[in-house]
Order: structure tokens, then C-alpha cells, then sequence
């Protein structure tokens, strides 16, 4: 197990490799859907961004209100594959690393490499057990988005797997690879 503190530089992508578990510690971003798309645009019209991604992390999640003590509510990763059309472009705006459940395109694959990034997973169904790994929460942009606003949380020892590093590899297909009885 590796522990890694955020943010992402590119020497500390550089060190991970397809197969790596990694426990996450520093700030992240949020964006699903609807901030990618906003995000998406202000890039197209050469505005700024609402948030500077040089060497960040975007985890792809909608996290639920907090309740009781908690900072906040259930935070399991939403499939990546749905902001895939975007996610190129953020790469080629600075950033580092995203998160996810769920394979990536071709395009963001070669993207991650070319950028030097990192594409890590995080374990679908285990959103309330992910949240207590979150210790501070708070949105930073598109408020009228609700839970698909942009939220900048505080990670503690976040458990991930490098499913792709800056070298090209996937390992979601060298696992199948390994698969016995495949020709």
C-alpha cells in the first residue's frame, strides 16, 4: 500500500504504476456530469475555470447532505466513463488525476499518458465506508448544482487502485489478461 498526499505532481505520477493501491490523503475536487459540462464550456470560450486543476484530482462523485457529525453524506465513485467526452481537455488544462469506478475511453487513456496523469478507482457500493475517509467538505463552485456542484473535500487515507498510469498500462486489461483458460 502507498500512501500518497495531494496534491498530484507530476514526479508522484510518474512513481505509480496500473495495479497499485494507494491510500489518498489531501484535497480533492468533485465534478460529475453537469460541472464537467460547465467546465467544458468555459474552456471551449477561452474563460477561466472556477477552479486552478494544475496537478488536482478530480473525484467523480455526488455526495448525499452530511447528517449527525458527519462532514458528509454517502461519497462512492460514479462511473467515469460518463464524463469521458470531457476529460481529455481538463487533462490538457492541468490536471492530474481522476477518480472513478468503471473503465476509461481510448481517448482519456492516451490523454492520462500523454499529461502525465493517473486514472484510480475507488470500490463501487462502499460509498457510506469511503465518507468517513472524508474530513472536510465544502462547495467551491456551481452552488445551484446541488450534489453535482463542485465540492473541494479533504481526504484521509482514501483507499484507490491505479487502474491507469502515465505509462499507457490498463489494469483492467492485464487482470483479464491473467484470467486462466484465456488463449
Amino acid at each position: 500500500m502507498i500512501d500518497m498526499q495531494l496534491p498530484l505532481s507530476e514526479e508522484k505520477a510518474l512513481g505509480l504504476r496500473a495495479g497499485d493501491q494507494v491510500r489518498l490523503s489531501g484535497y480533492v475536487y468533485t465534478a460529475r456530469d453537469a460541472a464537467h459540462r460547465r467546465m467544458h464550456r468555459c474552456l471551449e470560450a477561452g474563460e477561466p475555470l472556477p477552479i486552478d486543476l494544475a496537478d488536482q484530482t478530480i473525484y467523480y462523485v455526488g455526495p448525499t447532505p452530511a447528517f449527525g457529525d458527519h462532514v458528509i453524506g454517502s461519497a462512492g465513485p460514479t462511473t467515469a466513463l460518463r464524463m469521458d467526452r470531457f476529460t481529455p481537455a481538463l487533462y490538457r488544462a492541468g490536471l492530474r488525476a481522476t477518480i472513478g469506478k468503471g473503465n476509461r475511453s481510448e481517448e482519456v487513456r492516451q490523454a492520462i499518458a500523454e499529461h502525465k496523469g493517473v486514472y484510480f478507482a475507488a470500490l463501487g457500493g462502499t460509498g457510506a465506508l469511503l465518507s468517513k475517509r472524508i474530513t472536510e467538505a465544502e462547495v467551491v463552485a456551481y452552488p445551484d448544482l446541488g450534489t453535482e456542484a463542485i465540492f473541494r473535500l479533504k481526504l484521509d487515507r482514501f483507499p484507490v487502485i491505479v487502474i491507469n498510469d502515465a505509462y499507457g498500462n490498463d489494469f483492467y486489461r492485464q487482470v483479464q489478461g491473467n484470467r486462466p483458460g484465456k488463449v
